[in-house]
């Protein structure tokens, strides 16, 4: 439970309460001043959290500005894959692998101002073009899509429309989807506050 303690995250009344915050950081290092969520902190942090008899139920508080896609995977297929109850609750922004990241919880929330960003896979900087890069990229982006369509109710067709769309995004491709339209599409459960998160979660977990 000290270990626990340890890496900013707080247990209170057997519900577990984990942020994912800034860009998540995965093999490569992010500069100090980039805020940053180390997978290979939260990965044990989550298989401790499934071990520990005194947590009940996981709540996982999302704001993501996009990072490592393998490593974001990773963690969502972690918290997908766990028995104890979990509801994940994205505010202000889930951008690029946050959308994997909401639907991997058992229930998904988003504030009613909160907004989620679709986009493709893509990288920054040189990328070599041989036919080697594009299949690498593709098979990312299609592991991303069969994620979240088998984790939520939005059809894979819809998801790829959203993620390619040209008229949305002024400097780029992709969607811009709010807390309502974000339900209304199937790709988060409900509307919902701290306390719709944590209520569900008691319930969950009696």
């Amino acid at each position: 439970m000290d270990d626990i303690r340890d890496l900013g995250s707080t247990v209170s009344g057997g519900i577990h309460c984990l942020t994912i915050v800034g860009q998540i950081e995965g093999h490569q290092l992010l500069p100090d001043d980039v805020k940053s969520t180390k997978y290979e902190h939260v990965l044990p942090l989550i298989a401790a959290i499934e071990e520990t008899p005194e947590i009940r139920g996981l709540l996982v508080l999302l704001n993501t500005m996009g990072g490592d896609v393998e490593a974001g995977l990773a963690i969502a297929e972690l918290i997908a894959g766990m028995k104890k109850p979990n509801v994940s609750l994205v505010l202000g922004g889930g951008h690029s692998i946050g959308v994997p990241l909401a639907v991997a919880a058992k229930r998904s929330m988003i504030a009613p101002s909160a907004a989620m960003t679709i986009h493709p896979v893509r990288l920054n900087g040189v990328v070599i073009g041989v036919p080697q890069t594009y299949n690498y990229f593709n098979r990312i982006q299609e592991r991303i899509v069969s994620f979240v369509t088998q984790h939520s109710s939005v059809s894979r067709e819809e998801y790829l429309r959203l993620m390619t769309a040209t008229d949305e995004l002024a400097n780029d491709v992709g969607s811009v989807i709010y807390g309502e339209e974000a339900v209304e599409k199937g790709l988060i459960d409900q509307i919902g506050t701290l306390s719709d998160a944590l209520a569900y979660l008691h319930t969950a977990c009696s």
